[in-house]
């Protein structure tokens, strides 16, 4: 799997260099800048990018607004943007399409090799990865003033929080050392609360729950 690696900071992305090779990854380019990003992306065609939000030369959101001008010219580019802070915005422009291949993580979660992998594994097949504390915001922002998410009963607010990071049943059920058939039960009654249509494609569920929770901000 070939991948396009965007980090400014020399150390981490040497680091995420050794650590993707380590999984078998093929790096096809690791740039250190906005143009340089923009120039791999389009000459290259990765199966997936891995990029940094902020990049020289504006340091703002340079790494963000390459990887989304190269999913307009290539629909369906797997992304998976890197962040120091959890930045509503960015989770929010990355799900603008309403299509799937995006993935937004702290830079912290770097550090656990298994989650991270697996993140950009999800991210290049189609999946969406999003961060924990992403949801909990959106979540926490949410619950005050909504009746649907107040009728969910703390397991199934659990299982909806993993579902909005992107798991499929039987991560779920494998976290929360449960069937996967109770997993099944509680996607259902969340969905019937939430008012949305039930899916059983793990990608098309994700962004509805994640629209849902960002409605009416």
């Amino acid at each position: 799997m070939r991948v396009v690696l965007a980090e400014d900071l020399f150390l981490l992305r040497d680091g995420l260099v050794r650590l993707l090779e380590a999984y078998d990854f093929e790096i096809a380019a690791a740039v250190e800048s906005g143009p340089e990003l923009a120039a791999a992306l389009a000459e290259l065609e990765p199966d997936v990018a891995v990029v940094d939000v902020r990049l020289p030369p504006t340091h703002t959101d340079e790494g963000l607004q390459c990887a989304l001008n190269a999913r307009r010219d290539r629909p369906g580019l797997p992304v998976l943007v890197l962040s120091q802070h959890v930045e509503q915005l960015y989770a929010r422009e990355l799900l603008a399409d309403g299509s799937g291949g995006v993935g937004y993580l702290l830079k912290d979660r770097v550090f656990d090799a298994e989650q991270f992998v697996d993140a950009v594994r999800r991210v290049a097949a189609g999946g969406t990865a999003m961060d924990p504390q992403v949801i909990q915001q959106l979540l926490s922002r949410r619950a005050a003033d909504d009746q649907p998410l107040g009728r969910l009963t703390p397991r199934e607010r659990e299982v909806l929080e993993l579902m909005a990071q992107g798991r499929t049943n039987a991560a779920i059920a494998a976290k929360l050392v449960v069937t996967e058939r109770a997993i099944a039960k509680h996607t259902a009654n969340i969905f019937a609360k939430l008012g949305l249509e039930v899916s059983d494609d793990d990608n098309r569920r994700v962004l509805a729950v994640l629209a849902y929770l960002d409605h009416g901000r």
